[in-house]
């Protein structure tokens, strides 16, 4: 299979579902957009995170004064949960696991994998970077509720400044160095570090515009931010 049409999705739980409850007619449009591709002969790792759903569980766990690493599993369990629900949604065009460790091959011949959290110390974008290394692949798409990375936080300064390509030093530098369990970051710190060493691509899609995703799945100009190079 050509390698660009074995793509890697790092599906960020607030799209899966947002704060305001699940949207099932986004989740069905979502499944007929990757099966069009399917139907190109496309193949799909989906890495699912844990949103909302794992914050607000993180949140009461923080209150017992547990652990990081406690924090975070806490998070990887809900990201399992999310991943269940993105393999049911499927059906058949996933494989019959969800992935928990992204650094073991499987032998997989269903045109949807679905992974999720992995062990503490960083998020599933992770994960995705480590699935990617793992089957060669050089591009993941991040799919999160935002639109582009801006040189500083949109929601604080109103003179934010949208960026359409950025070098992985820039990026770096926006997001930092250090993993804090639930941290609601365009992508994980330690994610960011491992895909500049690889010397990934990483497209930043607003995973609620499937039009976008289309886009950028096809490998087309899209509205979003492309970080590459150093």
């Amino acid at each position: 299979m050509e390698k660009n049409k074995l793509i890697v999705l790092s599906l960020g739980g607030s799209i899966i579902i947002p704060k305001s409850g699940f949207d099932i007619n986004f989740l069905k449009s979502f499944k007929n957009l990757i099966l069009k591709f399917v139907k190109k002969g496309y193949r799909f790792i989906i890495v699912c995170g844990g949103g909302q759903t794992a914050r607000s569980y993180q949140e009461i766990a923080r209150e017992f004064n547990l652990s990081s690493d406690d924090v975070d599993w806490v998070g990887i369990n809900a990201t399992w949960l999310n991943s269940s629900l993105m393999k049911s949604v499927f059906k058949e065009q996933a494989y019959s696991e969800v992935i928990k460790n992204p650094t073991e091959k499987v032998a997989w011949k269903t045109p949807i994998l679905i992974a999720g959290g992995w062990k503490p110390g960083f998020s599933t974008d992770y994960d995705a970077v480590e699935l990617a290394e793992l089957y060669n692949i050089k591009k993941v798409i991040n799919l999160s509720n935002i639109s582009y990375i801006c040189d500083k936080d949109p929601k604080k300064f109103k003179d934010a400044k949208k960026i359409e390509e950025m070098s992985w030093n820039d990026f770096r530098k926006i997001i930092g160095d250090k993993w804090i369990p639930g941290a609601n970051l365009p992508f994980d710190p330690i994610a960011s570090k491992l895909a500049q060493k690889l010397g990934l691509i990483l497209d930043f899609v607003n995973g609620t515009d499937l039009a976008e995703v289309e886009k950028a799945i096809a490998g087309s100009k899209f509205m979003g931010t492309v970080v590459s190079g150093v």
